[in-house]
């Protein structure tokens, strides 16, 4: 009775203990930003994030996973793609999109779960 008592003691715990994986939740150390990819972060943060968590997916696709070279990247940004809205230059300046592709280039770097 008490091995029935210990195994099911056992496979209480290890049920409890096996809840499902964090999404988001870094493998790697943080990331190591320049000032330039510090202010891509924060227009990332203001104008990206909502529809990309994180560079994940969430309104739109993952982008933090899906390597695109920085004329791509920039294309993408200037021009919209499907739902995505255009950026024109009055809204970001050609620095700020620069900024915006150094730190989404370090985001894809960065191991972790996406």
């Amino acid at each position: 009775m008490s091995a029935r008592l210990g195994l099911l003691a056992a496979t209480v715990a290890l049920a409890v203990g096996c809840g499902p994986a964090r999404r988001g939740v870094p493998f790697g150390p943080p990331l190591q930003l320049t000032e330039r990819q510090k202010q891509g972060q924060v227009l990332f943060m203001r104008e990206c994030n909502g529809c990309h968590p994180g560079g994940a997916g969430g309104l739109g696709p993952g982008i933090a996973n899906k390597p695109l070279p920085g004329f791509a990247m920039r294309t993408q940004i200037r021009a919209g793609v499907g739902a995505m809205p255009a950026f024109t230059e009055q809204m970001l300046s050609d620095a700020e999109v620069d900024a915006l592709v150094d730190y989404l280039n370090a985001l894809q770097e960065t191991p972790g779960p996406l």
